[in-house]
């Protein structure tokens, strides 16, 4: 599985340096697209740096391809929607959806961590929304460190810097919704319910 991994992951660098040079886009202009820089997006398509969620996902919305796309080469010939997991450094992430462009569906799994991971916030063009199905998510959005359980819901901008994990030593388990900068995912509440969307209060 790990060398499987592995060959998809290096796979990406030529595939993006494919993609780029198909819609004849520089590299500061993906910049500009992704809120990645130069250096990094030039490293990611030589192989030097290996690509993260957090990189590949404004990738594939700048492109106009599925994440599954960038990380293994598309199905041919076959109706059925073949759903491939991608793990990295832990992280299961199964997308749900094949739609280029729009709002793009995943599936996330994070173990748990008992020592309580130092958080790495990053950034990128889009709007992202989370709904806890299993576990505890810790989510370090901005200057706020939140909780949310089974149930709970939030949305948030992803040019603020952000961060999620297991909240403890269980592993957590979620629905994303990611999409273009001003794409918001919306629940309708039940009668006498408060509303699902939206940052739960802290504390």
């Amino acid at each position: 599985m790990d060398d499987d991994l592995d060959l998809a992951l290096g796979a990406v660098g030529p595939r993006l340096r494919a993609l780029r040079r198909q819609r004849e886009t520089t590299l500061a202009d993906l910049s500009v697209a992704t809120g990645i820089s130069v250096s990094t997006l030039s490293r990611l398509e030589s192989g030097a740096r290996r690509p993260t969620l957090e990189l590949l996902l404004p990738l594939a919305r700048a492109h106009g391809v599925t994440l599954d796309e960038l990380v293994d080469a598309p199905p041919t010939g076959d109706p059925r929607i073949h759903l491939r997991p991608v793990t990295r450094h832990g992280m299961t992430m199964l997308p749900l959806t094949r739609r280029p462009g729009g709002i793009q569906a995943y599936k996330l799994v994070i173990p748990g961590d008992g020592r309580r991971a130092r958080p790495d916030p990053q950034t990128h063009e889009g709007y992202e929304w989370l709904y806890v199905l299993n576990g505890r998510l810790r989510v370090v959005l901005g200057d706020r460190d939140l909780v949310l359980t089974p149930g709970e819901a939030a949305e948030f901008d992803t040019r603020v810097p952000h961060w999620f994990g297991s909240a403890d030593a269980d592993p957590v388990e979620f629905l994303s919704l990611f999409g273009r900068q001003g794409e918001r995912a919306h629940l309708r509440a039940r009668p006498g319910n408060p509303p699902a969307a939206g940052p739960p209060a802290h504390g």
